[in-house]
């Protein structure tokens, strides 16, 4: 029952990204084909609003739900690492027409094809964690 209101959550975030279109293959397709702001404009909504939660949080000294407050540690040494791994996620975001959270969604909202892309996921994350002692971090 304590896992009720991520629940909740959860769903309304499905709702809001199908009502959006956000989880929309050809608004994916349009996004990078640079043919339609949409998506654009959800991405930049998204991070604008992390931004100021994150001053906000910073100005206030607000705490998590475990008591401790919230920060951002500092990245060193991580552009190349995470221009790297963007361009992966980017690629596979344009393969797919998905990125992973709207993945579940899509299977939520009956494109049951959707469930063989979970499933190379999957596979995906066992074979990197098989491996990730012997690639460069």
């Amino acid at each position: 029952m304590n896992y009720f209101k991520f629940l909740c959550v959860g769903i309304f975030f499905g709702i809001v990204l199908v009502k959006s279109e956000a989880v929309s293959w050809y608004r994916i397709y349009e996004m990078f084909r640079f043919q339609s702001f949409h998506m654009y404009g959800i991405i930049s909504t998204a991070i604008l609003s992390g931004i100021l939660f994150l001053q906000i949080s910073k100005k206030r000294h607000l705490k998590s739900l475990q008591g401790f407050e919230i920060s951002v540690p500092k990245k060193e040494n991580g552009f190349f690492r995470y221009l790297f791994g963007g361009i992966i996620f980017g690629l596979g975001w344009a393969l797919v027409g998905a990125c992973p959270g709207p993945m579940y969604i899509l299977v939520g909202a009956g494109i049951y094809t959707m469930i063989i892309v979970i499933l190379a996921a999957l596979v995906g994350t066992l074979i990197y964690g098989a491996i990730k002692h012997k690639l460069p971090h």
